[in-house]
């Protein structure tokens, strides 16, 4: 199974060798190398453990020193860890032109938003007599009915949006940069710039 972790630097387009235009996102392959080896014969089950993107010494506890200075870890089970050893880099190469990949992010955080923007709501209707209440989410049904007088769990309401982990499957990977250390990938994937993601492949 292929896996590396990237910060995404934004969209752009490409173009093929046919001359059509792909929409990209851009990855830039932070470093990442393999930290720990798991076994089923000591831990029982298998996995590796990746360190990405370099911090500061400073900021970095004393346990974590002795895996390198990376911002963060990050364990990836696998049916194999043949061939992975503590101390091996990951890079852009690990894909190629073609592969489809999992990629998975923090989306942008849209802070307190209403239930015309977060679900989707048509709002009150804009006739004689409305004040105020274009945008209202209307009767919550928590009277004396089914709702016993309270809110039922789940009822779909404004709060916060975003800041979620999205998953997106079965992207296609349009190029591959060795050069630059940048992966991109067809299509949008969540998360604002600067964010943290991790592409898994076959």
């Amino acid at each position: 199974m292929k896996f590396i972790i990237g910060t995404k630097q934004g969209m752009t387009q490409v173009f093929d060798q046919d001359g059509r235009v792909h929409p990209v996102t851009v990855i830039s392959a932070v470093k990442n190398a393999v930290t720990q080896v798991k076994t089923p014969a000591r831990d029982g089950y298998t996995a590796i453990q990746i360190g990405y993107a370099e911090k500061a010494e400073k900021n970095i506890n004393k346990p974590q020193k002795t895996k390198g200075f990376f911002a963060g870890f990050k364990e990836v089970r696998l049916e194999s860890v043949e061939g992975m050893e503590v101390g091996q880099t990951l890079e852009a190469t690990t894909f190629t032109q073609g592969d489809t990949v999992t990629v998975s992010a923090i989306s942008k955080g849209k802070g307190f938003q209403g239930v015309v923007k977060r679900h989707g709501f048509a709002g009150g209707r804009r006739s004689h007599g409305q004040k105020h209440s274009e945008r209202e989410p209307g009767s919550i049904g928590g009277g004396a009915g089914r709702a016993g007088g309270r809110v039922v769990k789940g009822m779909r309401m404004g709060g916060r949006m975003g800041g979620d982990r999205v998953t997106v499957k079965n992207l296609s990977i349009v190029r591959v940069d060795a050069e630059k250390g940048e992966i991109y990938i067809g299509g949008a994937v969540p998360g604002r710039r600067g964010t943290f993601v991790e592409i898994m492949g076959a």
